[in-house]
């Protein structure tokens, strides 16, 4: 004969007999990171995904699709290139005029928050304003009227200008190189309502030719803070991982490249289960299971 089994051997058995993956992992799952987005090498502090990098960068960074992208207040723009040697990254703002194209333009802004500053190097070119613009106060000299001049001439020798409007070859009234008396850095913006230009045009380089737009390199430098490396990340690199971030306090994780977080490295040791582990103990707990079944109701 078989007994009833008690109320605390069946919670007992329903235990053993659920699945282990109804208990939550310590350090939730990541399998978003990875080395490389399109063909631009992921290293820290960025990351592909959130959770991946440092939190700092993480909302400003991220690859979709296959395209790094860098988000801002005022949009989203495109990472073309990054220089880990001189800390250095590269946007490009889709509606921003170039010589092979031009359109009216949104606003660009940098936080002061970020961990990015805008390099004096740049060059920033409003394009097509109205003569009432503040910028053209000459009490406030926000224009470069030296060798700036060469560079309103250049873009507006291209044929793309009217997309804005204007005749190629015309006169350059309505175009000013952007040189606030405030040094660029890590809060920046062209509010191009209140400047009242239709559009705005980013030179980093001339490619070897100042005097042929064409080969202008167009697009926005940024410095980024590479001071948030640490002996941890190290420790989680050199054992195969990503230094990534979780939890509500954003705490730093390794992500190990099976998708598994750790707190330490990708050497086995650390809080999160591996995928190997975790099936073991769902296997014995579903079979010590069975055999406390078979003891309850036939012994």
């Amino acid at each position: 004969m078989f007994t009833l089994a008690k109320p605390c051997h069946i919670l007992l058995l329903l235990f053993l007999l659920h699945p282990i993956h109804a208990i939550p992992s310590i350090i939730p799952l990541n399998d978003t990171c990875r080395d490389k987005c399109g063909t631009i090498p992921i290293k820290f502090p960025f990351g592909s995904g959130f959770g991946c990098g440092h939190p700092d960068f993480a909302r400003h960074i991220k690859c979709s699709y296959g395209t790094l992208q860098f988000s801002t207040g005022t949009g989203i723009y495109t990472v073309s290139s990054i220089d880990y040697s001189s800390n250095t990254i590269v946007i490009v703002d889709p509606l921003m005029s170039t010589c092979s194209s031009m359109q009216n333009s949104g606003s660009f802004t940098l936080e002061r928050t970020s961990p990015f500053s805008v390099l004096p190097d740049n060059i920033f070119v409003l394009l097509g304003c109205s003569t009432t613009s503040p910028v053209f106060d000459r009490n406030a000299d926000f224009c470069d009227t030296g060798s700036g001049l060469n560079v309103c001439r250049g873009l507006y020798s291209c044929r793309s200008v009217e997309g804005i409007g204007l005749e190629p070859n015309g006169a350059i009234s309505t175009c000013c190189v952007y040189d606030p008396p405030t040094a660029l850095g890590s809060s920046y913006g062209l509010d191009l309502p209140k400047l009242q230009c239709s559009s705005y045009s980013a030179v980093y380089g001339f490619g070897g030719d100042e005097g042929d737009p064409m080969k202008w390199q167009y697009g926005i430098s940024l410095q980024y803070n590479n001071s948030y490396y640490s002996d941890a990340c190290k420790n989680c690199e050199d054992s195969g991982g990503f230094c990534g971030f979780s939890g509500l306090h954003e705490s730093f994780a390794c992500i190990c490249q099976n998708g598994m977080n750790t707190t330490i490295n990708c050497y086995g040791r650390g809080y999160a289960w591996s995928g190997t582990w975790r099936h073991k103990i769902q296997t014995k707990m579903s079979i010590g299971g069975f055999l406390l079944l078979w003891t309850m109701f036939f012994l």
